[in-house]
């Protein structure tokens, strides 16, 4: 992040550069990942944006420190006219409070007019996991690329997050010296968001798919190199992946539900359904809170209401 990112912000220099100083003290000190950092960086150029044009000209720090409760329901109103939803609401809401912080704790100013403000309300959403029997197509599957080397490589980290819940964050941020290569490594060592670390179980079919990848990858990786590349030997980009899974959502049928990330959601869903720990599934994904974890639950009732409506001779 250089020192001419605050032009985006559509506010006065004093306000963008503290906007900038903010962004890398969350990416710095906080460990907040660049996903985090773009999207609060989008938040405050939406909202400066917005000023600009409520107070006619770019916000500056006292402007800031006069705002109202009423502007920032303004706010929250205008984006809410454009279409926008109450997940993105609050975390909108939640990045200029975290912002409002961090200046309230360096002596900048203080607003005490966002504390009158509530969240809007998010919808209650329940994870939506593929079948087992999608699970482990989509897992297996090497035919998505004319590459063999590639789709050996799709597999693996396919496996990765279904097999191990990993985020694609997770399993894209492995280093080859992390992967589980030997047959002596039972777990794999994960740090998650917030830095903090967690161990999976790794299968052997984990093993096999990262064998299979690197056995054909036709680049000399090294040690404290990424474990996935793409094909001019950079780490490999989510965005690939994510590619990846279109294609074979296409080629099985499935819905558009079907994500990288859903395959995380297999993996809980399908752990409980064969009568694993809530508390275990916790640690497996690196939930702060087990009521995160709990939101599972709400899947496995689902998909139970689900087979007796059409076992049930009465349904």
């Amino acid at each position: 992040m250089s020192n001419t990112d605050y032009i985006s912000f559509n506010a006065k220099p004093e306000v963008a550069e503290k906007i900038t100083s903010w962004l890398k003290m969350m990416l710095v000190e906080k460990n907040a990942s660049r996903h985090t950092i773009e999207a609060y960086a989008r938040d405050l150029s939406q909202f400066g944006s917005f000023l600009q044009h409520h107070l006619g000209d770019g916000a500056g720090l006292s402007d800031l420190e006069d705002l109202s409760a009423m502007d920032f329901r303004a706010f929250l109103a205008d984006r809410r006219k454009q279409g926008v939803e109450s997940r993105t609401l609050a975390r909108q809401l939640s990045a200029i409070r975290s912002f409002y912080r961090y200046l309230e704790r360096n002596e900048i100013l203080a607003n005490p007019a966002l504390s009158a403000l509530r969240a809007p309300k998010r919808p209650h959403a329940i994870p939506k996991p593929l079948d087992i029997k999608s699970a482990r197509a989509v897992t297996g599957d090497t035919s998505s690329s004319p590459l063999g080397w590639v789709s050996a490589r799709d597999a693996a980290v396919m496996t990765l997050l279904y097999a191990c819940g990993l985020r694609i964050s997770e399993s894209l941020g492995l280093n080859l010296k992390d992967a589980p290569l030997d047959s002596g490594i039972q777990t794999l060592v994960i740090t998650g968001k917030g830095g903090k670390t967690r161990m999976v179980p790794v299968l052997p079919v984990v093993r096999e798919a990262i064998q299979s990848y690197l056995q054909q990858c036709p680049f000399d990786l090294t040690p404290d190199g990424p474990l996935f590349v793409g094909v001019k030997g950079a780490r490999l980009n989510a965005r690939n992946i994510q590619l990846t899974m279109q294609k074979l959502r296409g080629a099985f049928g499935l819905s558009d539900t079907a994500t990288p990330h859903a395959l995380r959601h297999s993996f809980a869903t399908h752990l409980l359904s064969g009568g694993a720990d809530l508390r275990a599934i916790q640690e497996l994904l690196g939930h702060a809170s087990l009521s995160t974890t709990q939101i599972y639950t709400e899947v496995d009732g689902a998909h139970l209401l689900q087979q007796y409506a059409k076992a049930h001779p009465r349904a």
